[in-house]
């Protein structure tokens, strides 16, 4: 049977999610490779699975809602909530900090998932705890479909990735890429 980490990798690499280049990521490093998950969760039964393996990892927790950052994260809480059984919401920015709008609101205490397509720094993770904290939430993990950090990112509470990878990332000044007079491209939602 494979492992679930090896069957990601593959969907990954079958749907052209896995891309080589000069990117720019929204953290503002730069990277040689990119995972464009939006390739992956376009594919309903991918999505399904995906929020079937998070949810495996979080089953025990007593959850009442998964939130994710908008726009990547959204599939993903509302495939690991349905797995769940619990409300599927997600933060978006407002003036430039996350936040829940659209009347999404927590009962004080209220066990809470936080989950993400991909972590490299794990800052909008981090953001969505913020605000879901600010909101009365208890926030008892965070999932992700990707780790690109190679698991050092740190959001303050459990993390749980289906698949980690180390991929460098450099900053702008000192980029070999662009050392090289390649354009950095930003393929992903944030521009």
């Amino acid at each position: 049977m494979t492992e679930p980490s090896e069957q990601l990798l593959s969907i990954f690499q079958q749907t052209g999610a896995l891309l080589e280049g000069h990117f720019l990521l929204t953290s503002g490093l730069h990277s040689p490779r990119y995972l464009q998950c939006a390739l992956v969760l376009q594919h309903p039964q991918h999505a399904e699975w995906i929020g079937r393996q998070l949810a495996d990892a979080f089953h025990h927790a007593a959850l009442t809602a998964v939130v994710a950052p908008a726009i990547g994260g959204i599939i993903v809480a509302h495939e690991t909530a349905r797995a769940l059984g619990v409300r599927a919401l997600f933060t978006e920015r407002e003036n430039g900090a996350m936040t829940l709008r659209r009347g999404f609101k927590f009962e004080a205490g209220e066990r809470v998932l936080v989950v993400e397509d991909v972590v490299t720094t794990g800052g909008s993770t981090r953001e969505t705890i913020e605000a879901v904290e600010r909101a009365g939430g208890l926030v008892i993990g965070a999932g992700s479909v990707i780790d690109r950090s190679g698991g050092y990112a740190d959001v303050g509470v459990v993390r749980v990735a289906l698949l980690t990878l180390e991929v460098p990332t450099y900053q702008p000044e000192s980029c070999p890429l662009c050392a090289q007079g390649t354009m950095a491209i930003k393929p992903g939602s944030r521009k």
